[in-house]
């Protein structure tokens, strides 16, 4: 279907999506579906048109490449922009000042543990060289010896 186009204009032949144009010989091709790009045997990518007249396939491949990796950058930096405000609204002052209160009453909970111990292991020390008081009776007589 596209080879009845050949010898008229470029327009003519790119009304029809699977055609080709290419301007060395002014001759309008089926586009080759099995390879991606047409083979240079067929028609050079600077001198083939496909889609539009007025690009050829060179440019028109460059800037279809541009404009997705333009996407892509877009893309990569909403995420990242976007994890980052998260991020940032997620840890919001009171949010910081309720963490370090928590962080603060537990180092105190750990002091008052550490401490219970140390005197329970005094008071076994002291239980065992006969220094610790009756606890039934704090009021003993002080003995001098």
């Amino acid at each position: 279907a596209c080879s009845e186009f050949s010898q008229k204009s470029c327009e003519e032949c790119l009304k029809n999506v699977s055609c080709l144009w290419c301007y060395t010989n002014n001759t309008c091709i089926d586009y080759p579906v099995r390879s991606i790009l047409p083979p240079s045997s067929l028609c050079s990518l600077s001198n083939a048109r496909w889609g539009v007249c007025w690009i050829n396939f060179e440019a028109l491949i460059v800037a279809i490449a541009v404009v997705a990796g333009l996407i892509l950058v877009s893309v990569a930096v909403c995420c990242c922009y976007c994890c980052y405000c998260r991020r940032r609204s997620r840890s919001s002052p009171g949010d910081e000042e309720e963490r370090l209160a928590r962080k603060r009453e537990e180092r105190r909970l750990q002091s008052l543990q550490r401490k219970h111990e140390r005197k329970l292991k005094h008071d076994e020390i002291r239980k065992k060289y006969g220094l610790l008081q009756d606890s039934d009776n704090p009021y003993s007589r002080f003995e001098n010896e």
